[in-house]
């Protein structure tokens, strides 16, 4: 992350290159990777963008899901949505387009770690859909939803529940237990944390999950156990 300065032309033009999409007026990329807590942000921060950008990236996914799935009834669509615009699925398009690199913040969010850090991750992907659909329209809001989305849309676990939901139900059903989750280790940077989480059932063996949130590790060893017992078919990877 940087510290309050706008993009220059270098790393403006290759953050375009990653995005797939050069802006008409520049003003409106600074602005979508801009965090309240930057110098100079009041008035002129991310948080707009944020609002808008989440409703262009539900209809479109959505739109996404419903051309894609012709036979998936509304419950179906409705699980696969949610999954695809969930703060972890945008933190991954903002990790996979480097975008921590850009984002402006003040010195205070530098401090902050695991889910505080996913938000702000997932955050600045809404405000960017936002700022292309200012700039470009709709089409071209929608034709960079689709490159970072459509191959998520058709991973095999789409239509998954939550896993921690699944995992404790099951659980509940088989051993009449309640499944405990354990903090490990927390390693890496503050932009860029690691979790280590094990989850323990009495009467099978445990299942251990690294991710960059406590959450998202949760799910991960859930998400292990369920497919170990084979409550789950194993995940294609996206």
């Amino acid at each position: 992350m940087s510290k309050g300065r706008s993009l220059n032309t270098e790393d403006r033009e290759r953050l375009e290159a990653a995005i797939g999409y050069s802006f008409a007026q520049k003003e409106r990329l600074d602005r979508a990777l801009t965090h309240a807590s930057a110098r100079n942000a009041k008035g002129s921060n991310y948080e707009r963008l944020e609002f808008l950008g989440d409703r262009v990236l539900g209809l479109c996914v959505a739109e996404l899901l419903f051309q894609t799935f012709k036979e998936a009834d509304e419950g179906e669509l409705s699980v696969r949505l949610n999954q695809l615009v969930s703060a972890e699925s945008c933190a991954l398009v903002a990790d996979a387009l480097s975008l921590h690199l850009f984002i402006r913040t003040g010195a205070d969010v530098k401090k902050l770690t695991g889910k505080h850090m996913l938000n702000v991750r997932a955050d600045v992907v809404e405000s960017l859909i936002a700022a292309i659909y200012l700039d470009g329209g709709l089409e071209a809001a929608r034709g960079f939803i689709q490159r970072h989305w459509s191959a998520r849309a058709s991973r095999v676990d789409g239509a998954r529940r939550d896993a921690k939901t699944e995992l404790q139900e099951w659980a509940h059903a088989k051993f009449g237990v309640t499944p405990n989750y354990r903090i490990d280790d927390r390693s890496g940077p503050d932009h860029d944390p690691r979790f280590t989480v094990t989850v323990e059932i009495p009467g099978i063996a445990p299942a251990t999950g690294i991710d960059r949130s406590k959450r998202a590790a949760e799910q991960v060893a859930a998400t292990k156990i369920l497919e170990r017992e084979g409550i789950w078919k194993t995940a294609m990877t996206a």
